[in-house]
């Protein structure tokens, strides 16, 4: 018979157990100054979210906010290149152009409610930032957002953006200025304000609840791809979901709703920058191994003594040494195939889509993309891939691309 405290300690592919592990990963590894946020936010989230207060606000804000549901587009070209059924999760059309409104709308409703006074947000490619900002204008709500120096220069649309909507950015000029760094000082940010800040993190990493609260709220992804793919094939189980990874938040939606159904192939991209093997890439569950990073016990790119390793990619979204505690339990497990795409690569499949539909994707789901080449299909296959975000912030890297060839 099994034990109790076995089930209680194994947790689940959708949700943690009661200390925030999924197998062997998550937790919540904070300093002492954070543990009472933490554990407020532990304690309530879950009573709060099920509210229906709360879910009757954050629905109508879904639809008549952020334009959801995003369409599911049957991409005809695509199909006919790769000899098969490919559907595009139109998370590109949500308003602030990516699908991290989902989340931020319900952590702005969760912080409200928690009585916190102040935002705080990091961001890599800024479409975190951009979206805490558009929440914290629509509440009247202060915002800091914390941005590498180097992410910065390279995503100034949305620099311009935040600060448009009346959010502080602040830059980080240590390590290698980008998302690592920018979440190591939100986290001293937090630190230092712990009475009426609330720390809207933007991907499935973090202490526990924050990887479990950010699949709840992206969940919402797969949730109308079941219903979406139910009116256009007839069934409401594709035969392989396709997302770009990086922490991980994107994929976590778009997989949620299929992660229990065995016969669909569920399949992460990451981000192989200049190569695995180049020192200059970000493929996490290639390159990393268990450790802590940011609050919670997951696989991380390190050295030998511990020493957290910088990552490369081309793409800021994906430019992150670590994975959601969530995918380091899929990959360990073998639940979803874990593939990479490198910079060129992702450039490539950018334009592939833009030049065969019409669609101008963010580099982050360009890697998604690119992991068409190395998959095999069949004509019956049904293949969705999770569009995270569009491509107006990338302009200047594709401009540079154009401008080289």
């Amino acid at each position: 018979m099994i034990s109790r405290n076995i089930l209680l300690n194994k947790g689940t592919y959708k949700q943690p157990n009661i200390f925030g592990y999924y197998g062997n990963f998550g937790g919540a590894y904070i300093p002492e100054m954070l543990h009472r946020n933490v554990e407020e936010l532990k304690e309530k989230y879950l009573a709060i979210i099920g509210d229906a207060d709360f879910q009757k606000e954050y629905h109508e804000l879904l639809k008549d906010y952020a334009g959801r549901p995003t369409p599911l587009y049957f991409a005809k070209r695509l199909s006919e290149q790769y000899k098969t059924k490919i559907f595009l999760k139109r998370e590109d059309l949500c308003h602030t152009g990516a699908h991290k409104i989902n989340n931020t709308i319900g952590q702005i409703l969760l912080a409200q409610r928690l009585g916190k006074k102040r935002i705080i947000a990091e961001t890599g490619a800024g479409q975190h930032g951009v979206a805490s900002a558009t929440v914290c204008a629509l509440k009247g709500m202060p915002c800091i957002v914390y941005m590498g120096e180097k992410d910065i220069e390279r995503q100034a649309p949305n620099v311009a953006r935040m600060k448009m909507l009346g959010a502080t950015v602040i830059p980080a000029t240590s390590g290698s200025k980008t998302l690592k760094d920018a979440t190591n000082e939100a986290i001293r940010d937090w630190i230092n304000h712990p009475e009426d800040t609330h720390y809207i993190i933007g991907s499935v990493v973090g202490p526990h609840p924050y990887p479990d609260i950010v699949a709840r709220f992206q969940s919402v992804i797969s949730e109308e791809m079941r219903w979406q793919l139910k009116e256009k094939t007839g069934s409401e189980l594709p035969t392989h979901v396709i997302a770009c990874v990086g922490g991980g938040s994107n994929a976590a939606g778009a997989f949620y709703h299929f992660l229990d159904e065995v016969s669909v192939q569920l399949f992460a991209v990451e981000a192989a920058g200049m190569g695995v093997k180049s020192g200059h890439s970000a493929a996490t569950t290639q390159l990393g191994k268990p450790g802590i990073l940011h609050g919670s016990k997951s696989l991380v790119m390190q050295t030998e003594d511990g020493q957290v390793v910088e990552p490369h990619s081309i793409s800021a979204g994906l430019d992150y040494p670590g994975i959601g505690p969530m995918h380091a339990y899929l990959f360990e497990t073998g639940r979803a195939t874990f593939l990479n795409a490198t910079d060129d690569e992702a450039m490539n499949a950018a334009f592939e889509l833009a030049k065969s539909e019409g669609i101008i994707p963010a580099l982050e789901s360009a890697h998604a993309i690119a992991a068409l080449k190395q998959l095999r299909f069949n004509r019956n296959d049904v293949v969705t891939i999770c569009l995270s975000g569009r491509g107006d912030k990338d302009m200047n890297t594709y401009m540079k691309s154009m401008s080289n060839d």
